[in-house]
């Protein structure tokens, strides 16, 4: 563990505070009328999964952390874990469903990901920027809806529902942040 300024953290890191681990979700400072900066964290606790919102001055330190970033690809899931392989030795390795959040659903077969360790224990999980899927359920196209831009709601292969430009048609596959699930381009053959 290491010491460090509150206005140093940054999401992804990993600090310990009044006991427990907690992944950094997002910061902000913030800087009143009067008065010193706050540092405002969203952060999540490792072991419970439970949101916390912590204020700190600029001034304090926290205890960070010290990880390990390791690449795996995805092989399955079975039950409510995810199994992972490391390419290197081919181990595999089980980490839990509710470590990847909303961002489930992107997973695909094969995908490689990015595993945050802390003594060896899987403590976040980070997947591509993007991710190719196919519109299973779309709208069909109306004449001259093109020349605006409105979009339209499409049903992805993986279950996540997402707007689409009008000119996107059923069977199209299509490229979406694993962010937030929203559209980027056309997947490119």
């Amino acid at each position: 563990m290491a010491k460090m300024q509150a206005n140093q953290m940054r999401a992804g890191m990993v600090i310990e505070f009044e006991g427990q681990r907690y992944t950094i979700i997002r910061q902000n400072i913030m800087i009143p009328g009067k008065g010193n900066a706050i540092i405002q964290v969203d952060m999540r606790n490792i072991k419970t999964g439970a949101k916390k919102d912590q204020r700190w001055r600029t001034a304090d330190t926290v205890e960070r952390l010290m990880t390990e970033d390791k690449e795996f690809t995805f092989s399955y899931a079975e039950g409510d874990m995810i199994v992972l392989m490391d390419p290197e030795n081919y181990e595999q390795t089980q980490v839990p469903k509710e470590i990847l959040g909303d961002r489930l659903p992107f997973l695909v077969e094969n995908m490689t990901v990015g595993v945050r360790l802390i003594e060896g224990e899987p403590v976040a999980m980070t997947l591509p920027e993007q991710v190719t899927l196919e519109v299973v359920e779309a709208d069909p196209v109306v004449k001259g809806q093109t020349a605006t831009s409105s979009y339209k709601p499409a049903m992805l292969s993986n279950g996540v529902k997402t707007m689409v430009p009008p000119f996107i048609t059923v069977g199209e596959k299509i490229v979406v942040k694993t962010e937030d699930g929203s559209y980027y381009e056309r997947a490119k053959s």
